[in-house]
């Protein structure tokens, strides 16, 4: 069912003038008979911070992923820098993704190798460069995340979660991307932690003057970061005309939304959900009883 106030038309808070660097046009991605994302329409400029939110099962990792060619759509195209992204071989395609940096949820390192070499990693994948050159830029991009450069001969399990976040910043970094996408880059961590890496996240886009797309359910870090805030909802609760991007503003606008979803998930409430929940088990009790 539509919601209570329309997708804002404001404009975010940091838009240049020109082409957007990354932009998603009707975008729908389907895994067998669920819909995922339905007909996503967005454009990114140059610089600015965006943060997608939703509910777990909305669909904000596969956008994100679908942003880079990770995962191909069912229809509808992404265009990067003017780019189409399925018109593009594979090597082109490989190519175009040093131009990113990715810090997966998890961090995503290879336990087998030390810091250093996982750090390291996409210097020696997509540049000629020897190992001693390599290592001085990953002590200057462990020195950006505040690690110090005796982390380095270490291995990921004798880290912490959050020493193990910063590396992942770290090695999404160290090839001086475009645009950097981070994947709940909080999750798991506790409070000041979690703002640690806000802060690190903040910085290094001013620094390195990056377009940021932030995938998260913190509203917090969500506010704290974002020039502009997308809200994705579950295409299995949307009616076929809704929009499944429910609200498209400034950080300050969506605390005044009036749709109820977009207010529910900022405070945090169940709201209809508990009833929707009851009403799908009782189905499939029933559905099971009949059997």
């Amino acid at each position: 069912m539509a919601g209570d106030g329309p997708v804002s038309d404001a404009k975010p808070t940091r838009k240049p003038s020109g082409e957007p660097l990354i932009s998603a046009r009707n975008l729908t991605v389907r895994f067998g008979r669920q819909t995922v994302l339905r007909d996503i329409t967005l454009e990114v400029p140059r610089h600015q911070t965006l943060a997608v939110i939703g509910e777990s099962g909305c669909g904000k990792t596969v956008l994100l992923k679908s942003l880079i060619g990770l995962i191909s759509p069912t229809s509808g195209h992404v265009v990067y820098d003017g780019q189409q992204l399925d018109t593009l071989n594979d090597k082109q395609l490989t190519a175009l993704r040093t131009r990113f940096g990715f810090v997966f949820q998890n961090a995503a390192l290879f336990d087998s190798l030390t810091i250093a070499d996982n750090v390291a990693f996409p210097l020696r994948e997509h540049q000629r460069i020897d190992l001693e050159t390599a290592y001085h830029r990953v002590r200057e991009a462990l020195a950006i995340v505040g690690l110090p450069s005796g982390v380095m001969v270490k291995r990921p399990a004798e880290l912490s979660g959050g020493m193990r976040k910063r590396v992942g910043l770290a090695r999404a970094i160290i090839m001086q991307p475009e645009i950097l996408l981070y994947d709940e880059p909080t999750t798991g961590l506790d409070p000041i932690m979690s703002d640690v890496i806000n802060e690190l996240i903040i910085r290094t886009r001013d620094q390195s003057k990056v377009t940021s797309i932030v995938v998260t359910h913190d509203m917090k870090s969500a506010l704290k970061l974002a020039d502009r805030v997308v809200m994705l909802y579950p295409t299995a609760r949307l009616e076929e005309d809704d929009r499944q991007m429910i609200f498209d503003g400034t950080s300050e606008e969506i605390e005044e939304c009036s749709d109820k979803r977009v207010a529910q998930f900022l405070r945090g409430e169940a709201g209809e959900r508990l009833q929707e929940m009851r009403e799908q088990f009782e189905s499939s009790r029933m559905h099971a009883a009949a059997r």
